[in-house]
């Protein structure tokens, strides 16, 4: 069965996204299969990958299906990218959910039941997460094996993850008992800045060895590679953001994360 993976932070700007495609982009290279799930009304998932035009179904219609107010399929949804990768797409319709979805009964279990099915068909499935932990954050937990957490060393956060702890351990005895951090990645790293290396040392402190070894540095082509609707191994293979990436995706099989 495939492993899913919620990257999630409720902060926003620390690198979910990026780290989604090309974390995803990044086991691909290793030979597995990936499905990306885009779970963000703003939709950049989507549009990183080149799906600039609004999608004609996205994971809001399998929601409202799992909820039996539509009939629509995995595969009327799913945009296969590549060999081996897929693609949920979202867009602003995702934000109607928590309205929408109200008053539906087990309405934290709908992406569950929508990609229960296929989970089988991918090694890894990666949900890119919206800035908050609402509704939509609380379903993929409920999904997720584990969560992976993207954090900026800009100031210490250790206060905003300490709420994000609080709603891993809400769903883990409310919903999900299996739930665990997985894995915290430092992006945006910049060695010349003394802040950031107090944060990781801070967050060595309380994660312990859950922080991976591998840093994101603060990376011109990563920031480049949406506009132009490609993951960083198809935008510029050889800088050092796909070196990176790469590297993170080999530390998530050597943990043994999937």
């Amino acid at each position: 069965m495939g492993k899913v993976l919620a990257i999630i932070n409720q902060k926003g700007g620390v690198g979910k996204t990026t780290t989604a495609v090309n974390l995803g982009f990044g086991l691909k290279q290793l030979g597995k299969k990936v499905l990306l799930i885009d779970f963000d009304p703003q939709g950049n998932l989507t549009f990183h990958l080149g799906y600039k035009d609004k999608p004609n179904l996205t994971v809001y219609e399998l929601l409202k299906t799992s909820a039996k107010l539509e009939s629509v399929s995995f595969e009327d949804v799913v945009i296969h990218v590549g060999d081996n990768i897929d693609l949920l797409p979202a867009d602003s319709r995702l934000s109607g959910a928590d309205l929408t979805l109200g008053g539906v009964t087990s309405r934290e279990k709908l992406l569950k039941k929508a990609i229960s099915p296929v989970r089988d068909n991918y090694d890894a499935i990666l949900i890119d997460c919206p800035p908050s932990l609402g509704f939509l954050a609380i379903n993929a937990m409920s999904v997720a094996d584990g969560v992976i957490v993207p954090i900026i060393p800009e100031s210490l956060p250790l206060e905003g993850v300490q709420a994000l702890e609080e709603s891993i351990e809400g769903i883990q005895e409310e919903i999900n008992p299996s739930l665990t951090i997985d894995g915290v990645i430092v992006t945006k790293y910049d060695q010349r800045q003394n802040l950031s290396k107090e944060v990781i040392e801070a967050l060595q402190g309380h994660f312990g060895d859950k922080v991976f070894n591998t840093l994101i540095h603060v990376n011109v082509p990563l920031s480049e590679a949406p506009s132009f609707g490609k993951d960083i191994f198809s935008y510029n293979p050889k800088c050092r953001g796909a070196e990176e990436y790469l590297n993170l995706s080999k530390e998530l099989l050597e943990r043994q994360v999937l």
